[in-house]
């Protein structure tokens, strides 16, 4: 996937769907299996039955006992210490930003999702931004806003008759969605993955655990990925899309992040835009004149 940060992937054994708070032994069981122990300087063995890594062997790896090491995984012991985690990070070979997730999993004071509100400086900002499609969500993937442009290239956000404007109920249970992103599989598991993430920041958000809980028991494409995807965060790079009238588009695309005020969840502003004087810049021109 393009313009993401990579982070985890899980063996679906315990997937944590409607109770988040389990999340931080399922992010640790799935870093586990996915470490070869070939490379940590274990023997592989063909009588292995478990993918990865064995809990003992982690245990021994990190320094730290098997029944803690269990206990974690079991959601029993919830706040390990930063020397724990550490040392777990370390054994796992995670990178900056599967180390952020880890931390954010195992920090008792998470509360419950504040909520979250447009301003109407954010709302002027997107509607004076013309020629570049823009939507707005928050860590439910709700679109919260959007300017013309960016309503019409994403399947119609204007009409809620025409699209959820939830986007992952509108991934994964809208057939339409499937010929707007023409890389389905790359946005459903960027979907899924940034749902992980929000899960794992706000365990109490009844909204989202809500969500979730649908997801899996309407989609098996949702659980499917929600049990072998990864944990991921928005970023940049390029997507391509589909528009009956503008045809297919690849184009860049931008996340900016708007700061959270007091007792307010932060907004991701997603943009799009093409390169100057190309067949998508053009397209794009066109399509503004229709979307009013």
């Amino acid at each position: 996937m393009d313009g993401v940060d990579h982070i985890e992937h899980t063996d679906g054994t315990d997937s944590g769907i409607g109770d988040t708070r389990r999340a931080l032994g399922g992010f640790l069981r799935a870093r586990r299996g996915r470490v070869a122990p070939e490379h940590v300087g274990l023997a592989s063995g063909r009588r292995r039955r478990v993918r990865g890594l064995r809990r003992e062997e982690l245990a021994q790896l990190a320094g730290i006992s098997v029944d803690y090491y269990v206990r974690l995984e079991q959601g029993r012991a919830t706040q390990p210490s930063p020397e724990v985690l550490d040392a777990l990070a370390g054994a796992l070979g995670l990178d900056a930003a599967e180390r952020r997730h880890l931390a954010t999993l195992a920090d008792a004071r998470r509360g419950p999702a504040p909520r979250a509100r447009v301003s109407p400086l954010l709302q002027r900002v997107l509607d004076s931004m013309d020629r570049f499609p823009a939507f707005v969500t928050n860590h439910r993937l709700d679109v919260v806003a959007w300017n013309g442009l960016g309503a019409e290239l994403t399947g119609g956000l204007d009409d809620p008759d025409r699209r959820d404007r939830n986007n992952a109920r509108y991934l994964f249970l809208d057939p339409a969605s499937w010929e707007v992103f023409p890389e389905w599989e790359a946005r459903a598991a960027e979907c899924v993955g940034q749902l992980r993430v929000a899960a794992g920041r706000y365990p109490d958000d009844v909204e989202l655990t809500a969500l979730i809980t649908q997801l899996s028991s309407l989609s098996a494409e949702f659980r499917r990925i929600w049990d072998s995807g990864e944990v991921v965060m928005c970023a940049a790079g390029r997507k391509r899309l589909r528009h009956p009238v503008a045809g297919l588009l690849t184009l860049d695309f931008e996340t900016l992040h708007v700061p959270a005020a007091p007792g307010e969840t932060g907004l991701i502003v997603h943009v799009f835009s093409a390169e100057e004087g190309s067949a998508e810049a053009a397209a794009l021109t066109r399509l503004a004149g229709t979307a009013g």
